[in-house]
């Protein structure tokens, strides 16, 4: 198939590109490069590349594709709290305006990366994707306002699909470390210390990076009728974890490391623990590569690999607030 992607030079987008190339897809992506300062190792190359912002796309630029795969976005809610126009012009206008560009272009099925943390505080603790929505940043507002716009696209010509991924972490060739997983196992690996910015209470479901790009794989495979205009979550149910919980992973692989609770945000109120039966029902075949203790054993060797630092960790390099500010005139 021929498949368009956006955002492939993010923190997701290399490992869709490698295990669609796998598969032998011919893939076009489109990244305007905001984060490529956080690239650690080689990555693999689409058939076509486009170095633009995704809201300059044309529709020509679009046709005889068979699936568009939207990554691209502002994921990163501090950002949105400094600046909601940003992320809602990229999140929301950009992506509503992409889809329907996608439509117009033919393209059959859209697949949207959406997010869990549209349930915010979640009000039951086994949040299934019938739940209320309690959105509370830009960020997920954004990715709400999408959802339904899509949705009132959806027709025998136009697929939508909704991909409510967890929360992300682990290894990637474009890393970040303004994931709790990732932050918390990147400082206890350059600091000693384990630095949890709530009380540790909240839930959060987890998800590898590497696994995300399986489900996008998953659902591109999948017959129209099964998923067509839906929202799935993106997961396992064995897979929510209060932050706590994380921290005493982290300490297992590194015994000297201490826990550290710093008061800073206090009770988080971004608190929801998801159920994942849907996306095994609709894809029985479906199964995550990495669990959460095999993912940070992963990232545990390739933080030795590349020799990440307390310097690194203080740095701008892998913080996409940090690399968002130093590049805002190439989105505003």
């Amino acid at each position: 198939m021929k498949v368009f992607v956006t955002g492939h030079n993010g923190y997701i987008g290399p490992h869709l590109l490698e295990l669609l190339k796998r598969e032998g897809h011919f893939v076009a992506a489109c990244d305007l490069d905001l984060f490529e300062a956080c690239k650690i190792a080689s990555v693999v190359e689409p058939d076509i590349t486009l170095k633009k912002d995704l809201r300059s796309l044309t529709v020509k630029e679009l046709e005889g594709y068979d699936c568009v795969m939207h990554l691209a976005a502002i994921s990163n809610d501090p950002m949105g709290n400094l600046n909601p126009e940003i992320t809602y012009s990229i999140n929301r206008d950009g992506s509503i305006r992409l889809a329907e560009l996608a439509k117009q272009a033919g393209v059959g099925r859209f697949l949207f990366s959406s997010s869990c943390s549209i349930y915010g505080k979640g009000e039951t603790p086994d949040l299934d994707e019938t739940a209320s929505l309690n959105p509370l940043t830009a960020y997920a507002i954004s990715k709400i306002e999408t959802e339904k716009a899509l949705t009132a696209m959806a027709d025998d010509g136009f697929a939508p699909v909704f991909l409510r991924n967890s929360t992300a972490y682990g290894y990637s060739p474009m890393f970040r470390i303004d994931l709790v997983v990732n932050n918390l196992l990147a400082c206890a690996f350059s600091k000693g210390e384990i630095r949890i910015m709530s009380d540790g209470k909240p839930w959060r479901p987890l998800i590898h990076c590497r696994d995300i790009a399986h489900a996008f794989v998953a659902l591109l495979n999948a017959p129209r009728e099964k998923v067509f205009n839906k929202a799935i979550n993106i997961g396992a149910n064995e897979e929510n974890y209060q932050v706590k919980d994380i921290a005493d992973k982290v300490q297992q692989l590194m015994p000297a490391a201490r826990i550290v609770f710093t008061g800073e945000v206090g009770n988080d109120p971004r608190d929801y623990r998801v159920n994942f039966n849907l996306l095994y029902s609709l894809l029985p075949d479906f199964r995550l590569e990495y669990s959460l203790d095999t993912g940070m054993e992963h990232l545990y060797q390739e933080l030795k690999r590349i020799h990440f630092s307390a310097a690194d960790f203080d740095g701008d390099r892998f913080v996409r607030l940090k690399l968002l500010q130093k590049n805002l005139s190439k989105i505003l």
